[in-house]
């Protein structure tokens, strides 16, 4: 009695596993045929050589190049524009502020993503104009449209990079780069978003200064008055955001971020 209702007990289990099974059988029966078929009448993954050199590719690879892009899009959008500098400013000014979490990061980013596509709107209208749209005409190929939609970010990118990280890179990679060729992103990018980074930062140390001097004016007032169990934080929050909404910060912040990538 035991053994068969061990036996029951199990019986839905063999059930879906042999439903499993036919399932996979049932498939690759179907799937085989279907994937030689494909091989012998459809050109997935071909290329050909173009009359103009260079080398054509097949939809099909163009569509699997596409959504690997769109994979390091967000490492993209951090390292190439101008979202590094902006970002890592609005995070020291709400250090400064010490708000904590206002503004909230949703609007830090969204604010960081708008000014920086503000910013860089002449840099993509160019990588539009020279790479990506006679390549979608099909007046050029899809390795010269790549390489002109890169160009002016490479630029961009030069421009905004100090001599000394680009050199230090050039150094860590311990090759030759001929300073007639184009400069090779992959010594270019890190260089960029080093040089960014220490912007950012100067760029933060002069925000913080007002909102230091507050804070040791308030605490000296507090230890002063032999209020020491009080927070100067607590203190001092207000008056720094009043100081901050009467010079008008925000609009000074964004003219600064804006001003310093095209001066």
């Amino acid at each position: 009695m035991l053994k068969s209702a061990k036996v029951h007990a199990l019986h839905p289990s063999i059930k879906i596993k042999r439903c499993v099974i036919s399932l996979g059988v049932v498939l690759l029966a179907i799937g085989i045929p279907l994937l030689a078929w494909a091989q012998a009448e459809i050109p997935l993954l071909t290329t050909k050589p173009q009359q103009g050199g260079g080398t054509a590719y097949s939809v099909s690879i163009q569509t699997l190049l596409f959504l690997t892009v769109l994979s390091f899009l967000p490492a993209i959008l951090m390292l190439t524009t101008a979202f590094t500098r902006i970002i890592v400013v609005l995070a020291i000014l709400r250090q400064g502020l010490g708000t904590v979490q206002t503004p909230t990061n949703q609007v830090l980013i969204g604010l960081a993503l708008f000014l920086t596509a503000f910013i860089m709107r002449p840099v993509f209208e160019a990588s539009y104009r020279d790479g990506i749209q006679p390549y979608l005409q099909e007046k050029i190929g899809l390795e010269e449209g790549l390489g002109k939609a890169i160009t002016p970010m490479r630029t961009f990118m030069l421009n905004q990079t100090r001599r000394a990280d680009l050199d230090l890179f050039i150094r860590i990679s311990q090759s030759q780069i001929d300073t007639k060729e184009p400069m090779p992103l992959a010594v270019l990018i890190p260089a960029f978003a080093t040089s960014e980074l220490k912007t950012a930062f100067q760029m933060g140390f002069l925000i913080l200064i007002p909102f230091l001097i507050i804070d040791l004016v308030v605490a000296s007032i507090l230890m002063a008055m032999g209020m020491m169990m009080v927070s100067p934080m607590i203190i001092s929050l207000p008056f720094k955001i009043m100081l901050f909404v009467m010079v008008d910060g925000w609009s000074l912040l964004m003219n600064a971020l804006a001003s310093s990538f095209y001066i």
